[in-house]
């Protein structure tokens, strides 16, 4: 089965072709235009697919923003795609395309592409967090993202773990997110010092002996802990997967475990906080998978 996956974000699509082993082929990347409107992303994606793919037998997206999986359209999306909440996106790419189309949340989608095809192929049961400009989340129960009563569960970004703290985008006050996020280390870092505007820089301050960034990083891998203890001690999992581009970084990884550990309940500390396997590509194959089996 030839699947066309495609990953929506808010500055770039990646697309690719994708078989039932996971082998990709034919990978592209281009400019989203998200910033121009919800209808300007169509339009832009769908051109994209008629110069460039044929053959395909079915369509995964995996998109950001709030997405409805069963009827194929965006709940919410944020001031970064303007004009996307709404939109029905299965109904449209079927009737364009001619192919079954399925979409998902591109949290849920990476936690299935690692449950598919890498980190998560060990478990039944775990959960999934992405940290970059937010946090997201997702409850893989049975093998099966877990959704809630309207198909939004796991923004565990928006567990409030310091009431009185700093305001949400999400309107709440003291969000895990506006501390354990890649955006919020990497604004504590340029308090110290404003060179370090990205994640990659800091690392590259740490290795270059500034311990200044030492403290930077050893409170926000504390932020993080906080999180991952409480996520624990609520769902009990045998694992959690982390991910995100700063979670490539081995030595983070090492960090966070040990002070998770050293946080939880000596009875949740068989919990495995494991990396993420599939980095940038997690979304699409998490997008192919919404048309194999999930077991």
């Amino acid at each position: 089965m030839r699947i066309l996956a495609i990953d929506i974000g808010g500055t770039s699509i990646k697309m690719c072709l994708v078989d039932e082993k996971g082998q990709t082929s034919e990978f592209s990347e281009i400019e989203s235009g998200a910033k121009h409107g919800g209808p300007y992303l169509m339009d832009n994606l769908m051109s994209e697919i008629d110069k460039n793919y044929s053959g395909f037998e079915a369509i995964g997206i995996s998109t950001a923003g709030q997405v409805n999986s069963e009827e194929g359209f965006i709940i919410y999306a944020n001031e970064n795609f303007p004009n996307f909440t709404g939109t029905k996106v299965q109904a449209i790419f079927e009737e364009k395309f001619g192919v079954p189309v399925k979409i998902e949340n591109d949290v849920n989608s990476a936690a299935l592409g690692e449950k598919k095809f890498g980190a998560g192929q060990a478990y039944a049961d775990f959960l999934c967090l992405t940290y970059g400009t937010g946090i997201g989340g997702a409850i893989v129960i049975n093998s099966t993202v877990y959704k809630g009563s309207k198909g939004i569960a796991g923004e565990f970004g928006h567990l409030i773990l310091h009431p009185g703290g700093e305001k949400c985008n999400c309107g709440s006050i003291g969000c895990y997110e506006m501390y354990g996020s890649t955006t919020a280390l990497v604004s504590a870092a340029k308090k110290v010092d404003p060179q370090y505007d990205n994640g990659r820089k800091i690392f590259e301050g740490l290795d270059n002996g500034d311990s200044k960034m030492e403290k930077v990083i050893a409170d926000w891998v504390e932020e993080v802990a906080y999180g991952l203890t409480s996520l624990t001690h609520i769902f009990n999992p045998p694992a959690i997967i982390i991910g995100g581009g700063v979670m490539e970084q081995e030595r983070l990884v090492e960090m966070v475990k040990t002070r998770v550990q050293a946080m939880l309940i000596s009875s949740f500390r068989d919990v495995k906080i494991v990396k993420a396997s599939l980095g940038n590509k997690a979304g699409l194959l998490g997008a192919a998978a919404l048309h194999l089996p999930t077991k």
